[in-house]
């Protein structure tokens, strides 16, 4: 499987259109004190994001998207991964005695309520099983977002999930890992931490 460099911002400017700056709140991270939100702010927050990969969903199954937004090269395209339809395992999935596979992978966190779902971060793995074992920074922006909602008094239910159809050689993961942050915008990646005012990071 290989990957072209063409196309590599996947039309950025377009999808950065969807929303201006002033539709989001924005208040300064802060390092291992609380982390104040309001419930408005935080639903607003979350409904941005969720409108956006929303709109994600639905070019996914547009065919004039596919030809632009999403095609990489001749042999592998963006419409074949949606994260919202991959298996879910919990966010604490290496505790259990459920498998994930071992190799390498792409890999999704997704926060879902009644209503809604959002990709908070997506990663790239050399072996699945045991990327999310150890020491990570998203598991510190995760439990500052799971506080800050369970302060508010919002539903928060958090999973991971692995796309395995991924190249073995870890620069074209990296690029595939780049495109993916591009079309989704997830706000735990630090790529796209400035479009959504992200204040859960610690930084």
């Amino acid at each position: 499987m290989s990957f072209s460099p063409k196309k590599n911002n996947l039309t950025k400017s377009l999808q950065y259109e969807i929303f201006e700056s002033n539709d989001f709140f924005s208040i300064s991270s802060k390092n291992n004190q609380e982390l104040n939100h309001s419930r408005s702010s935080l639903i607003q927050w979350r409904k941005n994001i969720n409108k956006y990969q929303n709109k994600v969903i639905e070019d996914l199954h547009n065919p004039n998207s596919q030809k632009s937004m999403f095609e990489i090269d001749d042999n592998f395209n963006l419409v074949k991964i949606n994260p919202f339809l991959l298996t879910s395992f919990s966010i604490n999935f290496w505790r259990s005695k459920k498998s994930v596979d071992k190799g390498p992978a792409m890999y999704f966190v997704i926060d879902t309520q009644k209503t809604s779902k959002i990709i908070l971060y997506i990663g790239e793995t050399n072996s699945a099983d045991k990327r999310w074992k150890g020491d990570h920074d998203c598991k510190n922006y995760i439990s500052n977002y799971k506080e800050t909602m369970s302060n508010n008094n919002l539903e928060s239910n958090l999973d991971i999930r692995f796309f395995l159809d991924v190249p073995k050689e870890v620069k074209l993961r990296r690029k595939l890992e780049k495109r993916l942050i591009y079309l989704w915008l997830p706000p735990f990646n630090k790529e796209t931490r400035d479009r959504w005012t992200t204040t859960f990071t610690n930084n």
